[in-house]
């Protein structure tokens, strides 16, 4: 794998946290959210992850056996979960049925910060190996002097 594939894949992990790390703080911001312009509460939104060869082009593809394996990381879609709301017994709130009870968002935040600090830290190793790619470069070019 040459230098600037593992730059690619690095990149590509980089911007597929981002969109999960979106993802997480919407949830949170929302996490008391009654009402969406779908109708209802908020519902929390999942970010799903797919792979695809860090190819670019038919001469990349000839490249050879270690390339093979190369995978690049992307974010395929934002799914709302099924989770079912939660509903609070509040008459007086503008939201509440007729019953009374008001339908919340079912997120647990305590949750949602794990999923942030999972996040965080593959961001911080995609960062960290394209920083260890950036300075092989530049001892292989010190090499040449």
């Amino acid at each position: 794998m040459d230098l600037l594939t593992s730059l690619k894949i690095s990149a590509s992990g980089l911007a597929a946290n981002r969109k999960r790390m979106n993802s997480i703080s919407s949830n949170i911001a929302n996490a008391q959210t009654t009402r969406t312009a779908e109708g209802g509460p908020y519902r929390r939104k999942e970010v799903a992850f797919g792979s695809e060869p860090a190819r670019d082009n038919f001469a990349d593809i000839l490249e050879g056996e270690l390339d093979e394996q190369a995978q690049t990381v992307h974010a395929t879609e934002v799914i709302s979960t099924d989770r079912p709301p939660i509903l609070k017994y509040e008459p007086n709130h503008p939201d509440a049925d007729e019953n009374g009870y008001v339908a919340y968002p079912n997120i647990n935040v305590v949750e949602e910060m794990a999923n942030m600090m999972q996040t965080t830290r593959s961001y911080e190793a995609n960062v960290n190996a394209m920083n260890v790619t950036k300075q092989m470069a530049i001892k292989a070019l010190e090499i040449g002097r």
